[in-house]
């Protein structure tokens, strides 16, 4: 099991999808920031000066923080709209690739049938002449 392990870390997939997760966590702080730095304070000029993190409710002893799950769904639709952009791009890229292949040369075809059985009666008829 150990062997197996060390064969699917040594894989190129594996290695591809680890420098995948580190980006994406790097990316996810970056969009973090974006939003709460940037879009929330943005988005609170035109609504009054709400802060969204800062939006609650509560409910007995439970305190929902709503602003916070606004601030969630921003950050993914962000995230999901850069993915949405890179997927789109490598597919037009591996299009664009498949469509400039240039086309294979046919294979010259060879003799027909008929030729090659008039070679033949040729071949034989010599072979019997001489």
């Amino acid at each position: 099991m150990l062997k197996e392990f060390r064969d699917f870390i040594a894989r190129g997939n594996a290695m591809d999808m680890a420098v995948g997760i580190i980006i994406g966590a790097a990316f996810t702080a970056i969009v973090t920031s974006l939003v709460d730095d940037l879009v929330n304070p943005l988005i609170g000029i035109f609504v009054g000066g709400i802060d969204f993190s800062a939006i609650s409710f509560g409910l007995g002893e439970a305190q929902f923080m709503v602003g916070n799950f606004i601030n969630a769904v921003i950050k993914f639709l962000i995230i999901a709209f850069v993915v949405f952009m890179l997927v789109r791009t490598v597919n037009r890229l591996a299009r664009m690739g498949r469509a400039e292949a240039p086309a294979a040369p046919e294979d010259p075809k060879g003799p027909t049938q008929e030729e090659l059985l008039i070679e033949i009666r040729d071949a034989l008829r010599d072979r019997n002449a001489g």
